[in-house]
């Protein structure tokens, strides 16, 4: 029988985390997408069941049109891991031509879809991972500044900070720190992007250092990270810190 961690969603997960899921695995936003015609598009996710008579994992494509859920059989996905599971039966959807790739709108500044769903979804401030670490904390009685400089002679925002335990927390995105689990180099521009992303982990590391020197506990959250994880991680840091004078 496959393990439950093949195709059962983790509990708790909020719709934001799902959207997310379902992003990575199809490769973007974008690329979730059903023609219902008329230069239309619905958004559509993969819904993993397990037969327990087969033994087998099935996926089925699933989108809202006019109202009403659709639902269509997709094929057998056979990978150990959720995330690999969906990954697979994206795969086999766009294969089948169930589902494409949402076309760029005339006039776009966007060079193709996929760069065009990485910069909308890029926000400086208030980001859903932001949003859900932070309730996550207030939930555990912790209060903070939000997006703050932790110096005020240093030219840099956390955007969490406890200003008398002296910890400063980032939320880093995927894409644009470089994450090493999700992140997806762009094709086009290349050489560009790579410069782009290693001067922002360049400049991480030097906020990090300054940050150390003057006495800060320096916290990083990727965006795909638990938030209650993170936010027990975040608890125990502050509490340990010394209490000021």
């Amino acid at each position: 029988m496959p393990p439950d961690q093949a195709w059962k969603p983790r509990a708790g997960v909020g719709r934001e985390t799902r959207a997310a899921e379902q992003d990575r695995a199809a490769g973007s936003r974008l690329a979730r997408a059903v023609d219902i015609g008329d230069g239309r598009y619905a958004r559509a996710s993969i819904a993993l069941r397990l037969y327990r008579s087969t033994r087998r994992i099935r996926a089925y494509l699933r989108w809202s049109q006019e109202g009403e859920t659709q639902e269509r059989y997709v094929g057998e996905v056979d990978a150990t891991t959720r995330a690999a599971n969906l990954e697979q039966a994206w795969s086999m959807a766009h294969a089948a031509g169930y589902v494409t790739t949402e076309s760029v709108p005339p006039g776009s500044w966007a060079s193709s879809p996929a760069s065009r769903a990485v910069m909308s979804a890029n926000k400086g401030r208030d980001t859903k991972p932001e949003k859900l670490l932070r309730s996550a904390l207030h939930r555990r009685g912790l209060r903070y500044r939000v997006g703050a400089r932790p110096l005020p002679n240093l030219r840099r925002t956390a955007d969490v900070v406890f200003t008398k335990a002296h910890v400063a927390v980032f939320v880093d995105g995927c894409y644009w720190h470089g994450c090493p689990e999700h992140h997806r180099p762009a094709k086009k521009g290349a050489a560009f992007w790579q410069e782009k992303i290693a001067g922002n982990r360049a400049r991480d590391a030097e906020t990090d250092e300054a940050l150390r020197n003057a006495g800060w506990s320096v916290i990083r959250v990727w965006e795909h990270e638990d938030p209650e994880q993170a936010a027990e991680k975040i608890l125990k840091t502050v509490k340990s810190r010394p209490k000021p004078l």
